[in-house]
């Protein structure tokens, strides 16, 4: 049953900051492919309002944004991610130059399946791709805890420190044949927003129409869903 949002006024100052990207515990490389992995990017004051705006999915997985699943705050914040200032800051720290102009594509997810997470590059359609999450807490384990990776096969080649995706953490990276990352099995609650710079207006429109297709399917077969992939192996992939 769809969930009613009682209407709010929409959240009118700046969640994101281009200058909290630089925080002194920011870890920006090149090598092996760029990445840039930022703590620390929200306001602790918009924590309450951002839980309760985000979008109650009944099934596992990432969704393209759909404003009315989203309360103000949510929307506010894709705005801001999806702004081409954001993105041309982001651009100009992997060097990606004008990153902002290309097409972005915002997916949102509130839960994970174990087969979710397994090793992969995305796809050759995507310049970048941004992850920012918004859990409360994590618990003490390193499942589902992002890793970028200098192998396809190996969970553990990490070039970095893993990312607990709790609030505020943010993670950015141009898409590269190389750009292995992946996490281990993980099945509950994990919210966060991701935002892919696109190379065509084509893909987006392409990319859009499966993810509401595959959100239509999971509709109908959430059991099934989950039982997909439920035993893959910490060192599973699908390259693109």
């Amino acid at each position: 049953m769809p969930s009613f949002r009682h209407p709010r006024i929409a959240v009118s100052v700046s969640l994101l900051s281009i200058d909290r990207l630089d925080r002194a515990d920011t870890v920006l490389r090149r090598q092996p492919f760029a990445f840039l992995i930022a703590n620390g990017q929200l306001p602790e004051s918009a924590r309450a309002e951002l839980a309760a705006d985000f979008p109650r999915y009944p099934s596992a997985g990432f969704f393209p944004h759909e404003e009315a699943d989203c309360g103000p705050s949510i929307n506010a914040l894709v705005g801001e991610l999806t702004s081409p200032a954001f993105a041309d800051a982001i651009g100009a720290r992997l060097g990606i130059d004008g990153l902002g102009r290309y097409p972005t594509l915002v997916t949102i997810c509130r839960a994970l399946n174990r087969r979710h997470g397994t090793i992969h590059t995305d796809s050759r359609s995507k310049v970048a791709t941004a992850l920012l999450y918004l859990n409360d807490d994590w618990p003490d384990t390193s499942a589902g805890c992002l890793r970028f990776l200098a192998r396809e096969d190996r969970i553990d080649a990490a070039v970095a420190p893993e990312v607990r995706p709790v609030y505020g953490n943010f993670v950015v990276f141009g898409r590269a044949d190389n750009s292995f990352h992946g996490h281990l099995p993980y099945e509950g609650e994990r919210r966060v927003i991701q935002v892919a710079w696109l190379t065509s207006d084509d893909e987006k429109r392409r990319k859009t129409k499966r993810g509401r297709l595959s959100r239509l399917f999971k509709k109908l077969f959430g059991a099934l869903d989950r039982r997909i992939g439920a035993g893959r192996a910490d060192n599973a992939g699908h390259l693109d």
